[in-house]
């Protein structure tokens, strides 16, 4: 059973609507702003915007290089290429390629009428205002994405608990067996969940708060370290004191994840853990040391980390405060 998207059910709407209204003032032509709505609609405000300028621009270009062409060559194959040959490598050069199939269009109408006229011209900028209008129209309206980036936001910080609830078990029972299966999940989720407060970001012409999008960023960096420091884990194959106590630390890390959380209560515990591990005896084997060192190494991956989300909430903490004096 295929499934139509509000993006679908928005471009049809809006493509039959400037139909209608391009035929309703007898224009010639009015299929092609039906056209314009379709290519204008996209999946964001910004991107919707963009395009939209881009093909204004880029048609009265090409309405200018064909009244210049046409009338010096003539209305005839040999003027359409040169005018193409010429027109696509300047629309490129002044950054309006979205524009060029739609400006071939009106070109076509042009050359099909073999005579520029204002009325012609009168014509061609009424489909241009009528297709673009009613794109930009019906693409204020975006649904919220606040609700699943929430779900998200929630779904990514379970999945960071069971990751790190599993490193601090398997430091303590080197028996301990898990599949995984939420390092997998985790990534997917991050993508999927950046790509949409980006996608949140440009559906707003003004200023917006991009929390969402700075908050999977975040989100993303950390996962990273989790990534980097599981082999670590994996690696380390005996029971060690020091191991004990970063295991109740790592534990204690699962459980202070929420997203008001500044990290810093656990970067406090991280410093008191480095104390009592200056005082202890020095590694007697090479084994110990080996062991110590990757702990150690462990312990640093941990504080970057917690620095990453301390530093994440004392920029939003300045971010609320800017836009409050705003």
């Amino acid at each position: 059973m295929f499934r139509i998207g509000y993006r679908t059910l928005k471009t049809a709407v809006g493509a039959a609507f400037a139909i209608f209204i391009a035929q309703l003032f007898e224009l010639q032509f009015y299929s092609s702003a039906g056209i314009l709505v379709i290519l204008c609609v996209q999946n964001t405000k910004k991107k919707s915007l963009e395009a939209s300028l881009q093909r204004f621009g880029a048609c009265l270009l090409a309405m200018l290089f064909s009244f210049v062409i046409f009338e010096i060559l003539g209305y005839n194959p040999l003027a359409v290429g040169i005018l193409l040959l010429l027109y696509i490598p300047t629309a490129v050069m002044l950054r309006v390629p979205e524009g060029i199939v739609t400006s071939s269009v009106i070109v076509m109408h042009l050359y099909s009428l073999e005579s520029i006229t204002w009325h012609a011209i009168e014509n061609e900028i009424s489909i241009l205002t009528i297709g673009i209008g009613i794109a930009l129209l019906i693409n204020l309206y975006m649904p919220s994405a606040e609700r699943e980036l929430e779900r998200m936001r929630d779904e990514v910080e379970a999945h960071f608990k069971v990751i790190l609830t599993e490193m601090a078990a398997y430091l303590r029972d080197r028996e301990r067996q898990w599949n995984g299966q939420e390092l997998i999940t985790t990534a997917s989720v991050l993508k999927e969940a950046r790509d949409l407060a980006f996608k949140k970001l440009e559906n707003h012409f003004v200023r917006e708060d991009s929390y969402y999008y700075r908050y999977f960023n975040m989100r993303f960096r950390q996962f990273e370290i989790l990534e980097r420091v599981m082999p670590l884990v994996a690696s380390l194959s005996w029971t060690y004191e020091q191991a004990e106590m970063i295991a109740d630390f790592i534990e204690n890390v699962a459980h202070a994840i929420r997203p008001e959380s500044t990290g810093l209560i656990s970067l406090h515990l991280l410093h008191e853990m480095r104390e009592q591990f200056r005082e202890m005896p020095l590694p007697q084997t090479r084994e110990e040391f080996e062991t110590r060192a990757m702990l150690h190494q462990l312990v640093n991956e941990m504080e970057q980390y917690l620095l990453i989300k301390s530093e994440f909430q004392g920029k939003n903490m300045q971010y609320q405060t800017a836009q409050t004096s705003a």
